[in-house]
């Protein structure tokens, strides 16, 4: 993994949670650091706090965008230095997430990274990638301009990454932390202290290995299959995708207000027919396609997710 991400080491840990923990612990070794990542990105909402509860690490967030990148001038007029203001903590880490979950797996180019890199250099301070799904970000297609660039080159201005080795790669567990030789050194520590060290890793890393040998050029399928159930929630009434945020293996689609619809209950009737989607929100429900979906299995969830709805409309008008 260290040579396909162009790092000089890496360290294995059980989960994506624990690898950005440990990244960010390393980067921020100073009690009160403080890092800036993007309000909506996966270290801010779904890892319990723990870089603050653990680690004493303060966050500041700055607003994604859509396409889950960060204004650069905003990230610029984040950045503080306690000895420019004694009332601030200092800024040791920029976090990036690519691809970027929450706005649906949509890919952040190279050159934008290497903006945020540039500009982390300038003021002294590390650039951290959660690349839980880089290698979604890195295939091939010559639809997606943001995709079908190396790995390498997609992390080339980080200090450190976390790639997961579950999502989108299909092993069972676990995820890599790359960086440098000294990095992962501090890491490995820290991986033992969290208990995160395992005598029995070789028997968890075999099937990733084969993951990483077969299962990365099936990862464009995975986005083919996306848009193909995107176009065809689209034609169902009362459904609504944004098809410019289907980039990848992750779609989004919006319950329209008008439907009456209520996403409990669309959940419930698909889980029945077992179509395992994630409500988001009241009005919106994720669903994630991997190798192991074919392409017919996507029209089954289609022609499920339609009966459904047609079901749900007749059953509030009273038919």
């Amino acid at each position: 993994m260290a040579r396909v991400s162009g790092k000089e080491a890496a360290l294995f840990v059980p989960s994506g949670t624990m690898a950005n923990l440990i990244s960010v612990l390393v980067h921020c070794e100073v009690r009160g650091s403080e890092v800036i990542l993007g309000d909506n990105c996966h270290i801010n909402i779904y890892e319990h706090g723990g870089i603050s509860t653990l680690g004493n690490v303060h966050s500041r967030t700055v607003k994604n965008n859509s396409d889950g990148t960060m204004d650069i001038g905003l990230i610029e007029a984040a950045i503080r230095d306690p000895l420019a203001d004694l009332y601030y903590p200092r800024t040791r880490l920029i976090c990036l997430e690519n691809t970027h979950g929450n706005v649906g797996g949509r890919c952040i180019t190279a050159e934008y990274t290497d903006s945020v890199g540039d500009l982390a250099k300038k003021h002294g301070v590390k650039l951290h990638i959660d690349g839980a799904r880089i290698f979604n970000a890195s295939t091939v297609s010559k639809k997606e301009p943001a995709l079908g660039v190396p790995v390498d080159r997609l992390v080339q201005a980080a200090d450190s990454v976390s790639i997961c080795l579950s999502k989108g790669l299909g092993a069972p567990i676990g995820s890599v932390i790359v960086g440098s030789k000294n990095f992962i050194a501090k890491a490995k520590i820290l991986r033992k202290t969290l208990g995160g060290g395992m005598r029995q890793v070789g028997f968890i890393c075999a099937p990733a290995h084969v993951a990483l040998q077969e299962n990365v050029g099936k990862l464009e399928g995975d986005h083919k299959k996306a848009k193909i159930f995107a176009d065809g929630l689209n034609r169902i009434s009362g459904l609504r995708v944004d098809k410019s945020s289907v980039e990848t293996n992750i779609v989004f689609f919006e319950i329209l207000e008008d439907s009456h619809i209520m996403v409990d209950q669309l959940y419930k009737i698909l889980k029945e027919h077992g179509i395992l989607m994630m409500p988001v929100s009241t009005s919106s429900i994720r669903i994630v396609l991997h190798h192991q979906i074919s392409e017919s299995d996507v029209h089954y969830a289609l022609t499920c997710t339609q009966e459904a709805v047609l079901q749900l409309q007749c059953e509030r008008n009273g038919k």
